[in-house]
């Protein structure tokens, strides 16, 4: 497990219950981020992670519970006040014009001008360098940061949208199911850049992912949910055998699953 100077979490959610009309997406969920350590978020669909994240990112406000950053108690009205405390969240479709250079799309709508925006000139020398700069850091050499985003791969891809968010000011990088969908060599891009970041010591990961042997191989800390509750939780060291496999598969309702399909 990373080795934390700091013993209090970045963020930490306290008992966040979020209702949709009748129906209670999350039911008092616990979870803290600490800085330097990649924490799993795991639990099959329906579980609840995707309304968390969503929550963390100002998506979704809480019906009730606390959210903290750095000790501060926060309220997220909006995407822009999550990413403003530092909360960068890099979704699925990672918000990426294919058609753009790697330079355009990672500067997207902040570009960096010789005078005022939108009538001065674009300073695209020092924003290519930035951007081959930034990605270099967490492992990705573009040679050409003009190439469009397009060619590039999706391991390349997501690391080009986490290179953003840090570069942005995240504190804490949420990255919903970086590895689906991507071929294995890509996937183990995909590992190596959050390890990478990991060992920057000053940055949160959340992970959320459906790939159990994935967050074995990342994860310091672990939180599962099932059906908007935390069945689990706990560092990589507490969870021993066959925990996390059992927990991923919704805890004791499995072992109620498998007594019921043994009476037949």
């Amino acid at each position: 497990m990373a080795n934390n100077a700091n013993p209090h979490p970045l963020v930490r959610l306290e008992k966040i219950v979020k209702k949709f009309g009748p129906f209670t997406a999350l039911n008092g969920v616990d979870m803290d981020v600490y800085s330097g350590e990649v924490h799993a978020l795991l639990g099959d669909n329906g579980a609840g992670k995707s309304t968390l994240i969503k929550i963390l990112a100002g998506v979704h406000q809480p019906t009730s519970g606390t959210i903290r950053v750095e000790g501060k108690d926060v309220v997220f009205r909006s995407p822009r006040d999550a990413a403003s405390a530092g909360i960068g969240t890099v979704y699925q479709d990672l918000a990426l014009n294919q058609l753009m250079s790697v330079t355009r799309n990672f500067f997207m709508g902040r570009e960096i001008y010789s005078g005022p925006a939108p009538v001065g000139i674009m300073k695209m020398d020092t924003m290519d360098q930035i951007t081959h700069d930034e990605m270099i850091k967490i492992g990705i050499d573009i040679s050409d940061p003009q190439q469009a985003v397009g060619t590039m791969s999706g391991g390349q891809k997501q690391t080009l949208a986490i290179a953003r968010a840090i570069y942005f000011g995240a504190k804490v990088l949420v990255l919903d199911e970086p590895t689906s969908a991507l071929g294995q060599r890509q996937q183990m891009e995909v590992l190596k850049t959050i390890k990478r970041v990991r060992a920057l010591g000053n940055i949160g990961i959340i992970l959320i992912t459906h790939n159990e042997i994935h967050s074995k191989l990342v994860a310091d800390r672990f939180t599962f949910l099932s059906l908007g509750e935390v069945i689990g939780a706990g560092t990589k060291e507490d969870l021993a055998g066959d925990d996390i496999r059992r927990l991923m598969a919704g805890g004791s309702e499995m072992a109620d699953l498998e007594q019921e399909l043994a009476m037949i």
